[in-house]
Order: C-alpha cells, then sequence, then structure tokens
C-alpha cells in the first residue's frame, strides 16, 4: 500500500475542483443541443487549462485517447517536472456522460481523480470492464464471479437487506438483457440508465441512497474513475477486462490481459491517498447541475480524499462576469 508524506500532498481536493467547475462551465452551454462533441472539446480545453495552471507534478494514466488522436488530456501526458519522476496518476473524464449532456438528459458530470504514481492499475489498451459497486458493509463479502443470484444475496447478508428490496444500477445496453432478466429473476428491482455509471458506482458505495449495487460492463476510464472514490469512501469495487470489439479483443490479447481475471479494489487502487472531484453539469442521482440566473452561477462539487476526508459536497454560487 502506498502512502505519501506530508510534502507530497501539494494538490488537494479543493485544487482539483477548479478543473472540474471549469469544464462543467464550458460543457454547459452545450446541454440539449445536440453536439456532444463540441461539448467534449470545450469541457476537456477547460479541464486542461486549469490543471495545467496547477502545481501538479503528475502522469495522466487514463486520459481522453493517444496522443495521435488528441493534443489535450492524452494518456502519457506529463504535468509539471518531467525530469524527475511523477508525483501523482492521473483519470480524467471532462464530460462523463457526452450523450446525456447532448440530448439535455441527466447525470452529466466532469470528473477528475488521482493517486500516488505507481498505485492504479493500468487497463489500456481496454476500452471496457466488467464491474460490482458495493457499499461499505458488503467490502470482501461479495464474490464478482459467482452467479448473479449468488451475488444478491451475498449482498443481501451483508446489509442486512432482503432482495425484493434492494435496486442494482445497471447500464441499458443489450449486452445487458441477461444480466437484467437475471437481477429480476432473482426478485430484486433494476434502475436502468442510458449512460452514468461514475454516478451509479458511487451511489451503490454510499450507504442508504437508494441504489445498493451496480452491475454490468462499461467503460475502463470510467471503471477507474469509480475506484479511486470508492477507494476514498470506504466501498468496494470490483473489475474484469470485458473487450467488447474486435479491434479491442485483439489489443488485450497482444497485451497478454486475462480477462477471465477479477481485480479487486487493492489490485485497482493500491493506495489510501486518493483525490477524487466531481461537478455536475446536468442534475442527477448523485449531483445537482449547473443553474444560471442573470448575476449568479451555482456549481455542486463532490470531493472525497485529501483535506475532503471520506465525502464532502460543496455547492457554490460564483459571480457572472
Amino acid at each position: 500500500m502506498t502512502h505519501l508524506s506530508a510534502d507530497c500532498r501539494t494538490i488537494g481536493a479543493y485544487d482539483l475542483r477548479r478543473a472540474t467547475e471549469a469544464a462543467a462551465l464550458a460543457a454547459y452551454d452545450w446541454i440539449g443541443r445536440g453536439d456532444k462533441t463540441q461539448g467534449d472539446h470545450a469541457a476537456v480545453a477547460a479541464m486542461w487549462r486549469e490543471l495545467d495552471s496547477l502545481p501538479l507534478d503528475g502522469l495522466m494514466l487514463v486520459g481522453e485517447g493517444p496522443r495521435s488522436e488528441i493534443s489535450m488530456l492524452y494518456h502519457g501526458q506529463r504535468f509539471g517536472n518531467s525530469s524527475s519522476a511523477p508525483v501523482w496518476d492521473l483519470a480524467v473524464d471532462p464530460v462523463e456522460g457526452t450523450s446525456f449532456l447532448a440530448k439535455g438528459m441527466t447525470n452529466a458530470m466532469a470528473v477528475v481523480a488521482m493517486a500516488p504514481h505507481g498505485s492504479l492499475f493500468n487497463p489500456l489498451p481496454a476500452f471496457y470492464m466488467e464491474k460490482l459497486a458495493v457499499p461499505p458493509a458488503a467490502r470482501g463479502k461479495v464474490d464478482p464471479a459467482a452467479p448473479v443470484a449468488e451475488r444478491l444475496r451475498q449482498l443481501s447478508d451483508a446489509i442486512n437487506k432482503p432482495v425484493d428490496d434492494m435496486t442494482i444500477y445497471v447500464i441499458e445496453k443489450p449486452r445487458h438483457r441477461a444480466l437484467v432478466e437475471e437481477i429480476h429473476a432473482a426478485g430484486a428491482r433494476v434502475a436502468l440508465y442510458p449512460a452514468g455509471d461514475v454516478a451509479g458506482a458511487l451511489m451503490a458505495a454510499i450507504p442508504g441512497s437508494g441504489i445498493d449495487a451496480l452491475m454490468g460492463t462499461g467503460g475502463t476510464p470510467e471503471g477507474m474513475l469509480s475506484a479511486i472514490a470508492i477507494r476514498g469512501m470506504g466501498g468496494d469495487f470490483m473489475a474484469r477486462i470485458d473487450p467488447q470489439l474486435a479491434s479491442e479483443h485483439a489489443a488485450v490479447e497482444a497485451a497478454g490481459i486475462d480477462t477471465g481475471r477479477w481485480h479487486s479494489l487493492g489490485d485497482l487502487v493500491r493506495s489510501d491517498d486518493v483525490v477524487f472531484c466531481a461537478t455536475g453539469i446536468t442534475t442527477g442521482l448523485l449531483l445537482e447541475g449547473i443553474e444560471r440566473t442573470r448575476t449568479q452561477i451555482k456549481t455542486q462539487t463532490l470531493m472525497i480524499g485529501g483535506e475532503s476526508g471520506p465525502r464532502q459536497m460543496l455547492t457554490s454560487w460564483h459571480r457572472r462576469g
């Protein structure tokens, strides 16, 4: 387990929130305009400017894509002193839920997370992973490789809640039809959303949130962001690389990645010294979205780790220029 000395804690959640707030504010103008690309580009540029302005000595482990395809927030981008080893590894998603943003739907947010350099699992070149997120009371008590009905029974025992009272967050995709049928057959409810599995995973890790677990396959960047946050919150998160595309299958096989292995939270994030920030763009399960008046702009940011402790929600009012 990696721990940072006090002199390495130059960046905390209150600093990182500048990056997520800037990205969220930049994306706001693109809510409901049907163009997810422009909204994402605006958020990427705003987040990069703020991160680049911080005294951040870090490496972008999970960014927006390879350097050959993008110019900002790419995998491997270096911030700070490039002549020495980085202090932090970063994962970002300037707009988590780009389709939600374009359609004016719920759960779009801007997200940044970091952990000490060398403490994070690198999921590349995989784009997808199967995930299981549960609350603190179920940590280490649910076998992700077990059949769905058995996982739900184990979760029920851990949180002292009948299966038929539980609600499982699942992304609404054709690949999850069988999963949804198995959850229903076991007697639990399903909360289906077309995107937003960071919000779903974090809700699953918060006791009493109304979401008891997240199950199913989603993006690897979102998975790593969720793992970092949940490590700081004391919940549990497990993942298995689950390629969905032919090209992804080939790349994962060439990299020698075992797609049958479930990685524990300790495998994914090998340190407690994590920092996570998420700012709502559109109102959803986890966060309120941006609100504007003639004179002010309101943002809401979830901060985890560092000086913020396990979880802190900050609502801010900014003067409009």
